[in-house]
This record gives C-alpha cells, structure tokens and sequence, in this order.
C-alpha cells in the first residue's frame, strides 16, 4: 500500500515547471524527487498492480551493458549512458537534438516491497523492473471492554 499524499495546488504548478525543465535538459531541484543527474534523464512510467510496483524506463540507443541497477536503503537507482556517435568520414551532421552522456533516476520504494526479487528485463529500449509487494502487516483488531 502507498502513501496517501495530501492533494497540493502548487504541485500542479510544479510539475508544469518540472516538464519545461525537463525538456531544455535540466534537472529538477524541487518537488519530492530529483529527476535526473547527469546528462539526460529517460522518461518512466510507474504502475501498481495487486502484488507488485512496474517500473518501465525508456532507454532508446543504450545498450543493456550500460544500464546498471541498483537498490540501496530503500533506494531503487537506475544508472546509465548513451554514447553519442562520432561524426563518420562523408558524414556530417545539420542537427543534434537528441540527449547524449551520463543519466542517473533515483526512486524511494515503498516499506512493502521484497528489494531482494526485483525482476529487470531489457528489450527494444525499455528497461521493465517488476518489483514484487511483500505482505503487508495487517491490521489487528483490539477488543476494549468497556467497565
């Protein structure tokens, strides 16, 4: 189960703030997590499911010897690069948009994960983490006698 986050108005700002950001290639400072350190940040899609959190990283161009990832405290860090390609003898090039060079995403689990059987797949630029729930402590019911 995750946390409840009381609704924000200012968070809607922020995450408008956060995109332009995050389109001109810099990192987010405020908020509740740091997007990206380093070059680039790859975009991510975050899913819950009845027995597990779903993690998909897009990593186009990257190959699955760059991508490292790591669980450490509590924190999930995906770590990577993509190499830019160097200018070919007859080739040169009008326009660089895409993002090149180091990127780091960090993400706090949740207290009801099992960080020991995350399950990482690597398949046409999507890095998929499947990250199983353990049981959660259920609530116990504590009888009061009234006197």
């Amino acid at each position: 189960m995750m946390a409840i986050i009381r609704w924000n108005p200012w968070r809607e700002i922020e995450e408008m703030a956060d995109r332009y950001t995050r389109s001109i290639g810099q990192a987010q400072t405020g908020g509740q997590e740091v997007v990206a350190t380093g070059d680039w940040a790859p975009r991510v899609d975050i899913a819950e499911t009845e027995n597990a959190f779903e993690i998909k990283a897009e990593i186009p161009e990257v190959n699955k010897e760059d991508v490292k990832v790591t669980v450490y405290n509590g924190v999930l860090t995906i770590r990577g690069e993509r190499k830019q390609e160097k200018e070919e003898h007859g080739k040169k090039f009008h326009r660089i948009e895409r993002k090149y060079g180091s990127f780091t995403r960090n993400f706090t689990l949740p207290d009801n994960v099992d960080e020991t059987d995350i399950q990482a797949a690597f398949k046409d630029g999507i890095l998929n983490l499947q990250i199983p729930k353990t049981e959660a402590a259920k609530p116990k019911a504590i009888e009061v006698k009234l006197t």
